[in-house]
């Protein structure tokens, strides 16, 4: 029993996209290019990535609860293996933790940018989240505030060029898997009011908005290529996530169905994944 309340709580957490939030921080350090990198500052910012993260999945899950016994009832929440209560608990020991790994910085600006980053996960999941195509740009902005995060911790520069196309990169990339993942969602989004992009104007224009959204993170992803110095392993990475991104621009645009929104949405955080060790890659 305690085994699957453990696992029920990890699965609550989303620790993969966590990580990939975390490594987005050492990956914006690297990228500023401090003149020298302080390995628990990066410790620290990694935590306070992946900690508040953790704070917005559970929170996400928390005020879904109504739309996921329609939509995944096997979460942990509406199946029960997670209690409200327990859930509020999780959420706030997270956030706790990543305020706590930020002040550990000594850096007031990083604490400032860390507040922000959960009030937008808060504001998001109370309220913006029903107004559609803006909730999106609010989520997406919290996969690009980590690579600024991450300049300011490493006292590097956060208007790299380079770094500044990576946030680019994964806000647009962000944005358009926020508008497709909607298309799996909209009998339960309908219970709860949300006007969703799909719901609003309908799968064929929400599978058009989100292909476009994707397309233009493959542009962003390549300007680099012609008006910056980058690594070969970028110069040569970048082409996995971007041939990626393409096809699941193809594929959502081809059936947009909430079958083939769900698939895509998957496959568009593997392709995030793939970005993200590319810019990892890219920073060295």
């Amino acid at each position: 029993m305690l085994q699957l309340s453990l696992r029920a709580f990890v699965s609550i957490l989303r620790p993969i996209n966590c990580a990939m939030i975390g490594f987005a921080v050492i990956v914006g350090a690297f990228v500023s290019k401090p003149p020298n990198v302080d390995f628990a500052g990066l410790l620290f910012g990694f935590v306070t990535g992946f900690a508040i993260c953790g704070y917005s999945m559970v929170i996400n899950d928390y005020y879904d609860i109504e739309v996921d016994k329609i939509n995944q009832p096997d979460r942990p929440l509406p199946s029960g293996l997670v209690t409200p209560q327990g859930a509020l608990g999780l959420a706030v020991a997270m956030l706790a933790i990543g305020l706590i790994a930020s002040v550990v910085l000594l850096s007031w600006a990083a604490l400032a940018v860390a507040l922000v980053y959960a009030l937008l996960s808060w504001l998001y999941n109370y309220r913006a989240k029903k107004y559609g195509l803006s909730g999106n740009l609010i989520v997406a902005s919290s996969l690009a505030i980590p690579f600024i995060y991450g300049g300011l911790v490493s006292g590097g520069s956060v208007t790299s060029s380079l770094l500044l196309f990576m946030a680019g990169t994964a806000f647009l990339s962000g944005v358009g898997r926020e508008v497709v993942k909607a298309m799996a969602d909209t009998v339960g989004d309908e219970k709860r009011g949300i006007n969703s992009f799909a719901r609003v104007h309908g799968m064929r224009q929400a599978s058009a908005a989100g292909a476009a959204f994707f397309l233009a993170s493959v542009v962003s992803s390549l300007i680099p290529l012609l008006v910056l110095s980058v690594s070969p392993f970028y110069r040569f990475g970048v082409i996995i996530p971007d041939v990626a991104f393409i096809y699941l621009a193809y594929e959502i645009l081809s059936k947009p169905t909430a079958d083939r929104a769900l698939k895509v949405k998957k496959r568009a955080l593997m392709g995030m994944l793939i970005g993200l060790i590319v810019f990892i890659g890219g920073a060295f």
